[in-house]
């Protein structure tokens, strides 16, 4: 017999951040409404506060999925076997289209949600800064044990390679202004493939004296 797998049902809160996503694309967070979340669900809005107190809420747990999944993304491309070179690339790749993918659809510009949600966004943003770092730093320190990497200080270098990547973040650009998802792709790799040249051991040049003794 074959056995045929089925995807699992949603929970509730996935249905309501799957709508809430929805109609934020479509409308933006300002015309966003409680009660249009709870009918784009096909829940009551007396069930849909039971799972979140606002709309601001929702729009704040919508960007936690989507931190969240990517940073599972990075922890399995770190722990999956290969050179720490080809790893480190794929990481940083992903952080930048898995953002991309995820509000590509979206009509509006996100600078209005970012703006509405600002407060509480940048104390969620230097968490899911701080989780995305480590990941990055774990396996830069493995690629400095096996002589792939030169950096004294895993910590501060994953900083700084995220630093670079976050031009490419669509924090208040829709995708039609951020350009096509291939275009997006090649400056992600163009940024990877510098970061790594700086992170590769130096060779050192032989000595000439040292040659003709």
């Amino acid at each position: 017999m074959t056995t045929v797998r089925t995807r699992p049902m949603p929970t509730t809160r996935d249905r309501i951040l799957d709508a809430a996503e929805r109609l934020l694309a479509r409308f933006g967070y300002k015309k966003t409404t409680m009660e249009d979340i709870a009918r784009e669900a096909g829940l009551g809005k007396r069930t849909l506060y039971l799972h979140f107190a606002s709309k601001e809420a929702v729009a704040l747990s919508t960007i936690d999925r989507i931190v969240d999944r990517l940073t599972g993304q990075l922890r399995e491309v770190a722990a999956a076997v290969g050179p720490p070179e080809e790893r480190l690339r794929e990481m940083l790749l992903r952080r930048v289209l898995v953002r991309f993918d995820s509000v590509r659809h979206y009509s509006h510009s996100l600078d209005e949600l970012f703006e509405s949600l600002r407060p509480a966004y940048m104390a969620r943003r230097a968490r899911y800064f701080a989780a995305e770092a480590q990941v990055v730093a774990d396996l830069l320190a493995e690629g400095r044990r096996l002589g792939a990497f030169a950096c004294d200080d895993p910590e501060a270098t994953a900083h700084t390679l995220l630093l670079a990547t976050n031009s490419l973040l669509p924090y208040s650009l829709t995708a039609r202004e951020l350009g096509k998802r291939e275009d997006v792709k090649q400056k992600a790799l163009q940024i990877a493939d510098l970061l790594l040249a700086g992170l590769r051991p130096r060779q050192t040049a032989p000595n000439p004296r040292e040659k003709s003794s």
